[in-house]
């Protein structure tokens, strides 16, 4: 499903309490702290899915970014919206949330966006939402290694951040 710049966000404090509620565009263009949830699909050889943005994204299209992820909608937590995230992007019906992996606190990489990773397993098959993704990948996470050192500026600067994180 597409998402508007109507969408109405929770606005955070430094300590992810939410303060109140402001649409989509009111938050990115005042850069106030709000939430976020990014999802990396693993299978069984250890590779992850990632996807390529697609070009009709209003941030960072067509770029390489986490399996799925997605911004908190207003009173949404973030489990849910790890849920649901991965049944609009990427077609993956769980019978319950995902558990959460790693916490990455908000800053300008994340879009000053708090963050819960979470980690699932899948062979897939995936069905892309167009509106969302070009297209999606399975990868190594050495060949990611690599690929991430040699052209940094193909993937979301969150995600990098991310995979630093997951890596070290």
């Amino acid at each position: 499903m597409a998402r508007t710049s109507d969408e109405l966000f929770d606005v955070v404090d430094a300590h992810d309490q939410v303060l109140r509620q402001a649409p989509r565009r009111e938050v990115h263009a005042h850069g106030w702290l709000h939430r976020a949830v990014h999802v990396l699909v693993f299978n069984r050889a250890g590779q992850v899915f990632l996807q390529k943005r697609s070009m009709r994204k209003d941030m960072s299209p067509g770029l390489w970014d986490s399996s799925c992820s997605g911004h908190l909608d207003a009173g949404e937590d973030y489990d849910a919206a790890a849920w649901r995230e991965l049944q609009e992007e990427i077609g993956l019906k769980l019978p319950q949330p995902p558990a959460r992996w790693r916490r990455i606190e908000a800053c300008e990489d994340t879009g000053q966006e708090f963050v819960w990773v979470y980690r699932v397993e899948s062979e897939g098959p995936f069905t892309l939402c167009p509106d969302e993704i070009e297209r999606g990948e399975w990868i190594a996470p050495d060949e990611l290694n690599r690929r991430i050192a040699v052209r940094p500026q193909d993937y979301c600067s969150a995600f990098r951040l991310i995979w630093g994180n997951i890596r070290a």
